[in-house]
């Protein structure tokens, strides 16, 4: 390629990037970021801190809430649900139990806070929504659970079993959606998170009743289209995958991963998850990755990588790891609650109970498999990675520093406080780190 027109195309992309109003690398739109992957570009974020340490500051949170923060400039968005009754401690650790078969019986406000990046100053909050929740939650569950997804010109807030509510970057109305509540499985509520595309905002409801997935115009609220699923209960986030062949709207579920195009039409499927599917697709070096795994499923738990393109049904005979669009498959390596991750060439799987492994994420090749993470117990925050480094954060608020290698090397560990109980996946953004605990965001940054 000659220097006058590489030029040209940097020149194009620089356009782009103006148009568009900041690098991928300044904002934090959605749950694992920009392209859904929780991978942050850059040398300058922190890999050691405490509960004091590298702390650029840390703010109380009312309520509770397990949506990611979102960031955008200098504004970070967040939702939370307050119990005006007494909300039961949750306890952290992987325990089973802890259904609530009714809804509390007390005022509920769910609410929308944006605070200053640079200094965690709050800038205006919101009142969504206000009442008695209709449809009970687990105790470790939260009624603000969906990270709110932004497009640089709004931030809209998805609250399950509630509706989505809309709001300029200055914290005013733009236009809600209340929708009617569905039983979920076992009365765990809700948690999939929503996505933005292309001026159009697409909602997974997968429930005990009525599954659907809608896509609605993201500047009016109204419906452009909806389409019923054959689904019960998920909590998996859809993902919209610009691929060398075209966009597409990629959704996990028990029965079938699905994808859309962007005017609801169903272009491939496939069959073969586990009976529960949390984690969120998404997409590297034109891979597409799928994965479910639920701890008690001991037939499927697959990791899926596939290529783009597909069309009708591309579900794998039991025989098989790959065909013409699957490229690898591992039917008993996914993780349950975290989503996979891949960093270079590597896919590191992190699960529930303190295991680490790593495959190469091209071939599906085992670098090193389940590794005991030394100290580590409960894992529900995805893994995310800068700097050549993973990071695991534990709902005990440790996170497990670990080289970006081929091999398992444990590196530090890094502790918050007794009181951090942490289940939210961090955001990344401009040389901070934002985790969210229980009770309080840290933005977490290297000191001079």
């Amino acid at each position: 390629m000659s220097f006058p027109f590489r030029s040209v195309i940097f020149f194009l992309a620089m356009a782009t990037v103006l148009q568009n109003g900041a690098r991928a690398d300044d904002n934090w739109p959605m749950f694992r970021g920009p392209f859904a992957t929780g991978v942050a570009a850059g040398e300058n974020f922190p890999d050691h801190w405490s509960a004091t340490e590298n702390v650029e500051w840390k703010v109380d949170l009312p309520g509770r809430g397990w949506s990611s923060p979102i960031v955008w400039g200098n504004r970070i968005f967040l939702t939370t649900a307050i119990n005006n009754g007494t909300t039961p401690e949750a306890k952290k650790g992987l325990y089973f139990k802890g259904e609530q078969h009714e809804p509390p019986d007390s005022e509920h406000v769910w609410k929308v806070i944006c605070l200053e990046l640079e200094s965690g100053k709050l800038l205006w909050e919101q009142t969504a929504h206000q009442g008695k929740p209709a449809t009970p939650l687990h105790i470790k569950n939260s009624y603000a659970s969906e990270t709110p997804v932004t497009d640089g010109e709004r931030v809209y807030a998805y609250f399950g079993n509630v509706g989505i509510f809309c709001y300029d970057l200055e914290g005013q109305p733009l236009w809600s959606r209340l929708l009617p509540p569905h039983a979920m499985r076992a009365g765990w509520g809700t948690a999939s998170s929503p996505a933005i595309h292309d001026g159009r905002l697409f909602l997974v409801n997968d429930n005990e009743e009525s599954s659907y997935i809608l896509a609605l115009d993201a500047v009016t609220g109204k419906d452009l289209w909806r389409v019923e699923r054959d689904e019960q209960s998920n909590w998996s986030t859809p993902f919209v995958w610009k691929n060398v062949r075209r966009t597409e709207v990629v959704t996990a579920g028990t029965k079938r991963v699905r994808s859309y195009d962007l005017d609801g039409k169903l272009l491939w499927e496939l069959e073969g998850m586990s009976i529960i599917t949390i984690g969120t697709p998404f997409a590297q070096k034109d891979l597409l990755y799928v994965s479910s795994g639920y701890v008690l499923d001991l037939r499927q738990r697959p990791v899926y990588a596939i290529a783009a393109g597909g069309e009708g049904d591309i579900t794998l005979p039991a025989n098989k790891t790959s065909n013409e669009t699957i490229v690898w498959c591992n039917r008993t390596a996914a993780p349950y609650n975290p989503t996979t991750l891949v960093y270079g060439d590597q896919m590191y799987i992190l699960y529930d109970k303190g295991l680490l492994a790593c495959y190469n994420a091209l071939t599906g090749e085992e670098r090193y498999g389940k590794k005991r993470i030394p100290n580590g117990t409960a894992f529900t925050a995805s893994p995310w990675a800068y700097g050549r480094k993973i990071f695991c954060l534990d709902e005990y608020g440790t996170t497990f520093v670990f080289d970006a290698g081929a091999e398992f090397q444990p590196l530090h560990v890094n502790a918050l406080a007794e009181d951090d109980m942490c289940l939210a996946t961090p955001a990344m953004v401009g040389g901070r780190l934002l985790i969210r605990s229980a009770v309080r965001l840290y933005s977490i940054r290297k000191q001079n």
